[in-house]
């Protein structure tokens, strides 16, 4: 076998044969029968090890183990399922700078809404010119109430729909300090805790519409009653049902391995999914729940609790069918020193700040209820490019979508921010986009 590799084409191991059978007198009968059994086995041969060679690459750290090469294309046409508090305003900065990099056409909310008309039941038409792009659209990130019949009127057919999840343990706690002067079931308590303790005393279901933050909010956020009757059956249709509108469930305790999946499964590369986080706040507004209100979080809110148990399962059973533990573990590493080098070059502090230290108040983040949501001071002199780049890492989600509007509709009135982000429009101008 290695004989014929060194020698080359089978052809030529064929004259060579051709030459010693003249030699050794054979008759010319003989002579082409074994030629022609020589010469088909030679091609057979050469043919197995050309591709061999050609569908495999070799793992420099174990060349005898080949892994097989399978190229894929990246997914441009991607539904997100924005669900509250679960850091999902960093993934909507992603697909947002996705969008950009691409050229791509993003379904922002229609007129002066910041939201694709939540907390009502999505409708294609609170998409901003879907009569005139139809099912164009590549990309649909900001919140809405998840109604797949319409929202298939606006993506295409071979879209990807994915969605995040947050325990919902720690998602009330945050739920409570951000939402706490909008949402009457949070107005009067005291504390988080209080308000666990008897939660029906402050909750009452004529206030189903602004009060869902206050009970399995990502249930409703999927389109579902969050005061549902929690029945085996009935979750179990629920849960059935999401696994088969969507390809994919994040979980955002483990936001960096939900990265990685993430850029697997779209075929995106690192820097698409490299983030800073937005919207997060201070650690100082932060209420510490007793071991009897994480309990009763469970209780209260047991649609979300069982759709969080559900698809963490999940999430974890596809990371190791896909990736693996350990390519998981390097590849986080990856997304981490990545994020260090970035957060290095852009940021003057390094890290994220309070409201108050916000410099530039056109990157200041919407400001609600208790919380201290934090923001970026970017360092000065950047070279253009770079200041572009750390620019669309940092602006917050409001000022982002009023942004984008104003780059795909300019013809349209530009969208009027909450003071006091309207200083966003009046003082700072982005650069062109990529």
């Amino acid at each position: 076998m290695e004989h014929v590799k060194e020698r080359g084409s089978p052809f030529q191991g064929c004259l060579l044969f051709l030459k010693m059978s003249t030699l050794l007198g054979l008759t010319v009968h003989i002579k082409c029968f074994i030629i022609f059994c020589l010469c088909l086995g030679l091609i057979f041969l050469s043919g197995f090890f050309h591709m061999k060679n050609k569908n495999y690459i070799i793992s420099k750290s174990h060349k005898e183990m080949p892994i097989p090469y399978k190229p894929c294309r990246a997914k441009t046409n991607v539904m997100f399922l924005k669900t509250h508090k679960t850091a999902s305003s960093t993934v909507l900065n992603i697909m947002f700078r996705f969008a950009e990099r691409h050229n791509l056409t993003v379904a922002l909310p229609a007129g002066q809404l910041v939201h694709l008309g939540y907390p009502k039941t999505f409708l294609a038409h609170f998409v901003e010119e879907f009569e005139a792009i139809g099912q164009n659209y590549n990309i649909m990130c900001n919140h809405l109430r998840f109604n797949p019949s319409e929202v298939k009127k606006v993506m295409a057919a071979n879209t990807f729909y994915f969605s995040i999840l947050r325990n919902p343990i720690r998602l009330l706690e945050s739920s409570y300090v951000y939402y706490k002067h909008s949402v009457p079931a949070f107005r009067i308590s005291k504390d988080v805790n209080e308000f666990l303790a008897s939660p029906m005393k402050y909750y009452h279901l004529a206030d189903y519409k602004t009060n869902m933050y206050a009970r399995n909010i990502m249930w409703f956020d999927f389109g579902y009653d969050n005061n549902a009757e929690d029945n085996k059956k009935y979750i179990q249709a629920v849960l059935k049902e999401i696994e088969q509108n969507f390809h994919l469930i994040l979980i955002s305790d483990y936001f960096d391995e939900s990265m990685i999946l993430l850029k697997h499964t779209l075929c995106w590369d690192l820097d698409d999914v490299i983030y800073f986080k937005l919207n997060t706040r201070s650690q100082d507004t932060v209420q510490t729940l007793t071991p009897e209100s994480e309990e009763r979080i469970k209780a209260w809110c047991s649609l979300d609790w069982k759709l969080y148990l559900h698809f963490n399962q999940s999430f974890w059973r596809r990371i190791e069918e896909t990736i693996g533990l350990k390519e998981l573990e390097k590849e986080v590493n990856h997304l981490r020193t990545r994020q260090k080098e970035l957060m290095e070059t852009c940021l003057l502090d390094q890290k994220a700040v309070g409201k108050n230290d916000i410099k530039n108040k056109a990157f200041l983040p919407f400001q609600s209820g208790n919380a201290n949501i934090l923001g970026y001071n970017l360092k000065q002199d950047l070279d253009n490019m770079i200041l572009r780049t750390c620019q669309k890492m940092v602006i917050p989600e409001l000022q982002y979508t009023s942004y984008l509007y104003t780059v795909q509709h300019p013809h349209k009135k530009r969208k009027i921010l909450p003071l006091p982000l309207t200083s966003f429009q009046e003082k700072t101008q982005l650069p062109a986009p990529n």
